[in-house]
């Protein structure tokens, strides 16, 4: 069975093993330094220009650049590649809105904070649930996807790579806090970056693009046709999608009031700058499929499996580590906000708003164990692929695109316009989603919300208070 792997199931495990007992450890020492809730939910609100760029930038770098790029060039072809790529904008146009966040919430700690304050309880309501959506959305692809990997890997159950993922995430997590997540995602973006140069390297060096460019044109021509209808909407859905992503969730938003002063919009756009080349390089990986006779059981598997081919057991080392750390950097980050959430809108705003410090505290770190547990639950069955489950929540959180950049700068948005663009546009995504196909989700969901909206400026004879911001 290990002949048919690149790596053997016993150097696998053991790769495991050691990066798990690395981070843990890692995650305990940093941790001995939080003496608050917020120490541990936002480090102290005094994370520097490299932490904050690296973070920013390894964070973004998930299971989407390393596992569902390939996937998704492998079934889309160059537009695939190109298209993902332009999630760097999610980033870079975060930038301004980071160093919003900072002037009018410096003592806010969740994106709930600011839907509440600005628009009320029955927005802040549906924002959850589009946020928990979202969250459990993307941490069961990241738990699959440490399944996946190990699998493709070294032959060993896919439900041994998830728990394993998990429990180390959780583990150093829940130790560190969110220092933890920004010291390790410091080192893994390092990691990253460094193998994500060797392995492009080592493949030009067995396959090259002239030799690609050939197979794919005798034998699949249109994964190299600009005006491939599907990719073409898949491209400008894959924008609204990541503007989506990183605009509404607490994962940046924890950044951008953790961050020193003046330091946020420069690490986003360090860090959009960083990611930017990185989809190209992994999708490229999955354009030499076809000329290799590989033929992946499942998209997703492509990226991994045919770097292994390529590069052999060294190879395949350096893809585990790339990947492996992938994952970590942004499982940990999302498991931290999705805590801080739970902790900061549901426990102390709904259930105990006279709660103490400590009493936080004790809930976050709860509140990180029970998220663990309950993505691991529905990783199980693995009813879905990466690409299919991460774009069924783009229907959701493209619809808080134009709410929140309105509500940061536009004070005539209400609350009620707000709610209802949100709703709408999820609807009309979820629509799009499962009559036409995964890649017009976002699409649509943006342009219902942003119509909305729009209506919602034009007729509105209110203006919004920003020093009502500033009291939270």
């Amino acid at each position: 069975m290990s002949s048919a792997y690149a790596l053997t199931p016993q150097l696998g495990l053991t790769l495991v093993v050691l990066f798990g007992a690395g981070w843990i450890a890692f995650g305990y020492w940093l941790g001995r330094s939080n003496r608050s809730h917020e120490d541990f939910a936002l480090a102290g609100r005094q994370v520097g220009l490299a932490l904050a760029a690296a973070t920013a930038m390894a964070t973004w770098v998930t299971s989407n650049t390393t596992l569902v790029a390939p996937q998704l060039t492998y079934q889309f072809g160059v537009w695939g590649m190109v298209g993902y790529s332009f999630a760097a904008l999610g980033l870079l146009l975060f930038a301004p809105l980071a160093k919003r966040i900072k002037q009018l919430m410096p003592g806010g700690y969740t994106a709930g904070d600011f839907v509440r304050s600005r628009y009320g309880k029955p927005a802040w309501y549906l924002f959850l649930v589009i946020s928990a959506v979202y969250a459990l959305a993307w941490l069961v692809s990241l738990g699959m996807a440490g399944g996946i990997l190990l699998q493709a890997l070294s032959g060993l159950d896919y439900h041994l790579g998830m728990t394993a993922i998990l429990v180390i995430c959780v583990g150093y997590t829940l130790f560190g806090g969110f220092k933890a997540v920004i010291a390790t995602d410091f080192v893994q973006a390092v990691i990253i970056i460094i193998g994500v140069v060797v392995v492009a390297g080592l493949l030009l060096t067995q396959v090259s693009v002239t030799s690609v460019h050939e197979q794919l044109t005798q034998q699949h021509p249109q994964l190299l046709d600009l005006l491939f209808p599907a990719a073409i909407m898949f491209l400008f859905n894959n924008i609204f999608f990541g503007l989506g992503e990183i605009f509404h969730s607490n994962v940046w938003w924890t950044r951008a009031l953790s961050f020193k002063s003046q330091v946020g919009a420069k690490a986003f756009v360090l860090g959009g700058l960083l990611w930017l080349p990185i989809p190209i390089v992994t999708g490229f990986i999955a354009l030499a499929a076809p000329q290799l006779g590989i033929f992946p059981p499942s998209a997703d598997m492509v990226g991994p499996m045919v770097a292994a081919a390529v590069l052999g057991k060294v190879g395949a080392v350096v893809v585990f580590v790339v990947v492996f750390s992938a994952l970590a950097s942004s499982l940990d980050s999302l498991l931290a906000a999705s805590a801080d959430l739970l902790t900061r809108d549901i426990y102390q705003q709904q259930l105990r708003p006279q709660a103490n410090d400590q009493q936080l505290l004790k809930v976050n770190r709860y509140s990180i164990v029970a998220l663990g547990i309950l993505t691991w639950l529905l990783c199980l069955p693995q009813l879905a692929t990466l690409g299919a489950l991460l774009n069924f929540a783009g229907a959701f959180v493209a619809s808080t695109i134009m709410p929140i950049i309105l509500g940061l700068y536009q004070p005539k948005l209400t609350g009620s316009y707000a709610t209802a663009a949100m709703l709408l546009g999820t609807c009309a995504g979820l629509v799009g989603y499962l009559l036409i196909g995964f890649y017009v989700a976002a699409l649509l969901s943006c342009l219902i919300s942003s119509s909305i909206c729009m209506i919602g400026v034009i007729r509105s004879r209110s203006r919004f208070d920003w020093q009502l911001l500033q009291q939270r």
